[in-house]
């Protein structure tokens, strides 16, 4: 593949200069620094012109992979067009003109400022004109454009090559992760009309912790304790939610309380969880290749993961036939293992994992996946995105047994809302409900103790 094919053409973007980045003032994505005396049209002329020059004086055999030669080599060739054209501009111009064609040629192009704000949680590309950010819970339209749908292409292309993954009209849509971890959906023509569509989810170069999420509200001190307990007395945990409510976060919170002289195995769509134990092996799946063959499936993970002696399973979602799998493995000496699934409520969640078991392929009665759920899933924790855009734990529940064919849940922890502060953020608390869980016994033999008053009872202490 040529250099040409892979750098590609340029898009006007809004990618404040490495040296704006580094001087007093850090300009915002959604106040572009203008050149002065400049106009954009004007600029983005140069740029494109600059570009397409440096394309073709770049030495076609250079490694994309080695940033540090590349970057070495476009800085050289870019003074070079520069002075040899006599184009004028300021120093501030001219580190500006030098970002975005670098963005371009090594990075994501115009999305690359935006990788870079810690305080973006998501980016959606909503084809070549259209970028909307999620930052504090809030979605938010940027300024930043692609120039057409080609742009986009190689943006996407850039980005899934590295991962031996494809997209084109015979496979236009792909799953995939940046370098960083940080989970990558792409769709495009014909499906998606309003052009090639990127949904990007970051991933966090610090992993939020337990104080994090006390801090930020998601949960008491209490009930981060009790969660702790949960983990270290090896129950399995299901955490629930709906999309972009924290699921994958709070699952990775909760992985780090596992102790480190236990063997984990992680089986996930795209690798996204960050463990902080040493003893971590990590299982990615596969989709099919070109001839649509080779395909790996979180169910052939979750089953190979069984033969290479784990102490703890944990899958990062559950949505077809390896919940049934994952059900047997919680059933069958691999205590403590944890997954999230899809689901409003807890109660949705029994239903939910029915359903998926169902999708394994074997024709169970309905009353023999309700047992296997009953015997293997110790908790719920529902996690919810509220209105504000906040996301908070809302139920901790207990799943107690059954009572004919239905399976019994016992809320333990309700999320209580008081009010709305004066920005509109929602006030509320876990309050326990009073319930003592069935559980305590493993608390007891694990020698766990927390203050009685976790749930709102009376007493001294007793374990938990």
């Amino acid at each position: 593949m040529s250099l040409l094919k892979r750098i590609g053409g340029a898009a006007p973007s809004e990618v404040p200069s490495s040296a704006q980045r580094q001087g007093s003032t850090t300009p915002r994505f959604d106040s572009p620094v203008r050149p002065a005396g400049s106009n954009d049209d004007t600029f983005n002329e140069i740029k494109i012109r600059v570009q397409n020059r440096l394309i073709n004086e770049l030495d076609p055999k250079l490694d994309l992979a080695n940033k540090a030669k590349v970057r070495k080599q476009v800085e050289d060739t870019f003074n070079s067009i520069l002075d040899g054209e006599s184009i004028v501009m300021t120093r501030g111009e001219r580190s500006r003109l030098f970002d975005t064609i670098e963005a371009d040629i090594i990075g994501l192009g115009p999305i690359e400022q935006l990788l870079s704000d810690d305080e973006i949680s998501e980016i959606m590309v909503n084809g070549p004109k259209r970028i909307y950010i999620e930052k504090k819970g809030k979605l938010i339209r940027t300024d930043i454009t692609f120039a057409n749908d080609d742009h986009v292409l190689r943006i996407i292309d850039r980005i899934v090559a590295p991962l031996g993954r494809r997209i084109d009209e015979s496979s236009p849509m792909v799953d995939a992760r940046l370098q960083d971890g940080s989970r990558v959906n792409a769709i495009i023509r014909p499906l998606a009309l309003n052009g090639p569509t990127i949904t990007i989810r970051k991933f966090r170069k610090n992993p939020l912790t337990i104080a994090d999420l006390v801090r930020y509200g998601s949960i008491s001190r209490e009930m981060a304790d009790f969660l702790e307990a949960c983990v270290k007395a090896r129950l399995n945990v299901v955490v629930a939610g709906g999309t972009g409510s924290g699921k994958t976060t709070l699952l990775n919170v909760l992985s780090s309380f596992i102790p480190e002289d236990e063997r984990i195995i992680t089986v996930e769509n795209a690798a996204e969880l960050q463990l902080v134990q040493d003893h971590v092996v990590t299982l990615e799946s596969r989709p099919p290749n070109v001839e649509g063959r080779g395909e790996v499936s979180i169910r052939d993970l979750v089953i190979n993961c069984l033969r290479m002696r784990p102490e703890r399973i944990v899958v990062g979602e559950c949505r077809g036939g390896e919940t049934l799998d994952m059900l047997q493995a919680m059933n069958t000496g691999h205590d403590g293992s944890m997954t999230t699934i899809h689901a409003n409520s807890p109660r949705d969640g029994i239903g939910r994992i029915e359903t998926m078991c169902l999708m394994a392929g074997m024709d169970l009665p309905a009353r023999a996946i309700r047992e296997q759920v009953v015997s293997a899933v110790h908790v719920f924790v529902q996690q919810s995105r509220m209105q504000d855009g906040s996301r908070r734990i809302t139920q901790i529940t207990e799943v107690s047994g059954m009572e004919g064919d239905v399976v019994v849940l016992q809320d333990i922890f309700v999320f209580e809302q008081t009010g709305l502060d004066e920005r509109g953020k929602i006030v509320g608390q876990l309050r326990p409900t009073g319930v003592r869980p069935r559980f305590i016994e493993k608390f007891e033999s694990m020698n766990i103790f927390l203050p009685s008053n976790t749930f709102g009872m009376g007493g001294d202490r007793f374990g938990i």
